[in-house]
């Protein structure tokens, strides 16, 4: 299977002031990431609220993104939920529109705490669309599957003919590791971290990830990989560093999926607020965080409109 090789961004999902989604502002939004660098989108995922959506709205979201989609700029679709029916019918709507490929985490509920189940339940999900690549969404903050995901690509391994690989959001780099070691890189990992992309550049030698902050500062990290393929360490460390700075503010404010969400729309780029439970910036958060921000030059240094 072709393997990703550039840094793909998980996008926020806009909503109307009466909080119904707002797909119109697709193309401004995908033309932004494409402007700054990003390789493509994996929609509907975490960052996206996606087990906050409808699937229908879900539906209606691929459909919009997928017509931004280029030889350049993938889009992949998570289609993760806690009904099986519903994840199939999510991947059967993909493929029927062109996304380039799907992927999904291990639900919420009820808990997945052996490898085998998790086999059975991404199975069922790839089974769906074997013309397209499956990845795993490993993320264990969400979902506690905490075993070893070399352990899952071992029991995966000719069980699903269509798994390209994991989208990988964990801090253990050895297991990442060992993953891409795994039967001399077979599979397609993809960092997920971006408090560690240099770590995993220069421990696995990635190629391609799924980043959240990369909706701002997507910049930032594909300059990360740059400096370090031109061999140019100091320069990626001091793109990392300053990486984690933002990090370090948007952690003040909730994460990403609220605090980022809320950096869009500084940026230009109004998405809404989020969606029940998350708890949204109050006007006094939105402002302090904006000043944090300008502490330490973040509006000379992110994505551009």
């Amino acid at each position: 299977m072709e393997k990703i090789t550039s840094l793909l961004v998980a996008p926020f999902t806009a909503y109307r002031p009466d909080g119904e989604i707002n797909t119109d502002i697709v193309g401004e939004y995908a033309s932004l990431l494409k402007k700054n660098g990003i390789g493509g989108a994996f929609i509907n995922g975490s960052s996206g609220e996606g087990y906050l959506l409808t699937t229908e709205e879900r539906m209606l979201l691929a459909e919009a993104w997928t017509k931004q989609q280029t030889p350049e700029f993938k889009v992949m679709v998570h289609v993760g939920a806690t009904c099986l029916k519903d994840s199939r019918q999510l991947a059967q709507h993909a493929a029927s529109i062109g996304a380039w490929g799907i992927g999904s985490m291990a639900p919420p509920f009820p808990p997945i705490g052996r490898v085998n189940e998790l086999v059975d339940y991404c199975a069922t999900i790839a089974d769906a669309t074997p013309q397209l690549p499956f990845y795993f969404y490993h993320i264990p903050v969400f979902n506690h599957v905490g075993f070893p995901m070399l352990d899952f690509l071992k029991a995966a391994d000719g069980v699903i003919p269509n798994l390209a690989g994991i989208k990988y959001t964990h801090e253990n780099l050895y297991d990442f590791n060992q993953c891409m070691l795994y039967k001399k890189g077979k599979y397609d990992m993809l960092h997920g971290q971006d408090e560690t992309l240099l770590a995993g550049l220069a421990l696995s030698g990635i190629k391609g990830g799924i980043s959240g902050t990369g909706n701002y500062i997507g910049n930032i990290l594909t300059g990360v990989i740059k400096a370090w393929n031109r061999q140019d360490t100091e320069q990626a460390r001091k793109l990392q560093n300053y990486a984690q700075e933002v990090i370090n503010v948007i952690c003040h404010y909730r994460g990403n999926i609220v605090a980022g969400k809320c950096i869009m729309k500084l940026l230009g780029l109004d998405l809404g607020p989020n969606r029940t439970p998350f708890r949204n910036m109050t006007d006094d958060e939105q402002q302090q965080m904006k000043l944090e921000l300008e502490a330490i030059d973040f509006f000379h240094h992110c994505n551009t409109i």
